[in-house]
């Protein structure tokens, strides 16, 4: 992929190279921080911003680790509208100006991501008490708070997780929302590895109920693990209790309550291979 500027108006090059410079900024990330979290030389990155031949992959990985859509940058830099290619097959025509309400600017996430409307998913704005079991002590709950909010660049929802007793291990990503489905997804996206998040939409407290699908560190590998999930909007973060809450903890009954509701009530099913049957 090429990334060259010209003298002049800026190009759909120069507008994909300053996504990446405004991202870097955002995230207070200099060029050698970003290549090694890319896994890339800084030469890589420094071609990349000075507008030099970069392969696909690493811009791929850049994208991912500076949580910007690598579909948004690819499309911003072929001057297309975002997401088209990969839905239709075709090409916008050149002689019509995208439309910003398909993709950047506008007030419609692109149609991958359930082309909804900001005024249609108003309800979802805000911040959220976020429980789920530890992974590493399942009798424990992790408690942290995840902010959703509406991002005008890329018009969509998009998370970042807060407040994480493992801030190293935060995520930040997008939310897709089907329009046939009664759940919607929290999709984040690290070097080519995905975390998904299932959810129900909000019931009348603003609760959502669903389950994670990620990966865990046991030892010195990582496996897949999956545990349910529960995002409760709340006003104010004043008094509840963050971190690793333990049985012994005065917020763990709530807490353990409103898990074990994902279960129960049947907002989500964790399956088992069962035993062999008797013979």
């Amino acid at each position: 992929m090429r990334t060259g500027s010209r003298k002049g108006p800026a190009t759909p090059q120069d507008k994909a190279i300053a996504l990446i410079r405004t991202a870097m900024i955002e995230k207070k990330i200099n060029q050698a921080e970003l290549a090694d979290a890319a896994d890339c030389h800084e030469k890589t990155v420094q071609n990349l911003l000075s507008g030099k031949s970069v392969r696909e992959q690493t811009l791929f990985d850049i994208c991912m680790v500076l949580g910007l859509d690598y579909e948004a940058v690819q499309a911003t830099y072929l001057g297309e509208v975002p997401g088209s290619v990969a839905v239709t097959g075709e090409r916008p025509s050149l002689t019509v100006a995208p439309s910003p309400a398909a993709g950047m600017g506008g007030d419609i996430a692109p149609v991958y991501m359930g082309a909804y409307t900001r005024q249609g998913v108003d309800h979802y704005i805000g911040c959220y008490l976020t429980l789920r079991p530890d992974f590493s002590r399942p009798d424990h709950i992790m408690a942290f708070r995840t902010d959703i909010v509406w991002e005008d660049a890329w018009p969509s929802l998009t998370f970042e997780e807060r407040n994480r007793p493992d801030p190293s291990y935060a995520h930040r990503g997008r939310v897709y929302i089907p329009a046939s489905s009664m759940y919607i997804h929290l999709v984040s996206l690290t070097k080519g590895a995905m975390r998904m998040v299932v959810l129900s939409q909000p019931d009348r407290l603003g609760t959502m109920r669903g389950i994670i699908t990620t990966q865990h560190k046991s030892g010195a590998m990582l496996i897949p693990v999956s545990a349910p999930i529960v995002y409760a909007q709340r006003a104010s973060f004043e008094g509840l209790q963050l971190g690793e809450v333990k049985p012994a903890d005065a917020a763990f009954a709530t807490y353990h309550t409103l898990l074990r509701e994902t279960i129960d009530h049947g907002y989500a099913r964790l399956l088992t291979v069962a035993g062999a049957a008797a013979k």
